[in-house]
C-alpha cells in the first residue's frame, strides 16, 4: 500500500501536547465542577493545582512549535478558508466519492478542521485570561471576577463538547488516526478525503524527481 508523508513530527508534537494538556484540564475540570465527582475523588487541592498548571502550559507547545516551518505551514493553511471550504459546509455529499477521488476538492484541511482548529485556538487564549483573573483574583474588581467564572465555566463546557465530538470522529477513521499517530496515510485514503492536497504533493515530488 503505498504511504504519504501527512504530518512532520513537529506538527505531531504540538498536537499530542496540546491533547494531553486540554484532557487533563477537562478531566481536572469536570471533577472540580461536578460536586457528586469531587466527592468521589477527593484530592482537591492537587486537582486544582494540576488544573491550573496545565492550563497555563496550554499555549507552550504552539508557541515552541513556531519554530518549525512545517507547523507553521500548517496554520498558514488552516488559517485560509476558500470558496471551496464553503461548498463543503454546505454540501451533503462531504464524503461522496467518483473513481476512489472527493469530489471535493479538498486541501490537506477540510472546512471542518479548520473551524476545530479555529475554536481550539480560541477556546485556549480565552481560557488562559479567564483562568488568570480566577487563580489571582485579587487585582480584579468584582464584576471581572463574576464574568471571568461564567464565561470560563461555559466556555469548558462547551469545549467538552467539541473535544468529544473530535475524538468521536477521529477514532472511526484509522487513517486519520494513522497521520496523526505515524505521520503518514494511505495514498487512497488521501485520494478519498483529501484529494487536491493530494494533488499537490505528487506536483510537488514530480518536481522534486526532475530538480
Amino acid at each position: 500500500m503505498i504511504q504519504v508523508s501527512r504530518f512532520a513530527r513537529s506538527v505531531r508534537w504540538v498536537h499530542h501536547t496540546t491533547a494531553l494538556f486540554m484532557l487533563a484540564c477537562l478531566v481536572t475540570g469536570a471533577v472540580l465542577y461536578v460536586p457528586a465527582f469531587a466527592e468521589t475523588v477527593g484530592h482537591r487541592h492537587l486537582l486544582r493545582t494540576v488544573h491550573v498548571y496545565a492550563g497555563f502550559a496550554l499555549p507552550v507547545p504552539a508557541l515552541l512549535g513556531w519554530a518549525s516551518r512545517a507547523f507553521r505551514d500548517d496554520l498558514r493553511r488552516l488559517n485560509r478558508f476558500s470558496p471551496d471550504d464553503w461548498a463543503w459546509l454546505r454540501g451533503r455529499d462531504r464524503r461522496a466519492t467518483a473513481g476512489g477521488r472527493g469530489i471535493h476538492p479538498v486541501g490537506k484541511y477540510n472546512a471542518g478542521q479548520k473551524l476545530n482548529a479555529a475554536f481550539a485556538g480560541g477556546a485556549i487564549l480565552v481560557m488562559l485570561g479567564t483562568g488568570l483573573i480566577m487563580t489571582f483574583p485579587h487585582p480584579w474588581p468584582d464584576s471581572f471576577r463574576g464574568g471571568a467564572t461564567f464565561v470560563h465555566d461555559w466556555l469548558f463546557v462547551a469545549t467538552g463538547i467539541v473535544v468529544l465530538g473530535h475524538l468521536w470522529y477521529a477514532l472511526r477513521d484509522r487513517g486519520a488516526l494513522g497521520g496523526m499517530f505515524l505521520g503518514h496515510v494511505p495514498e487512497d485514503w488521501a485520494a478519498r478525503h483529501h484529494p487536491a492536497w493530494l494533488d499537490e504533493r505528487k506536483g510537488r515530488d514530480r518536481v522534486a524527481g526532475k530538480s
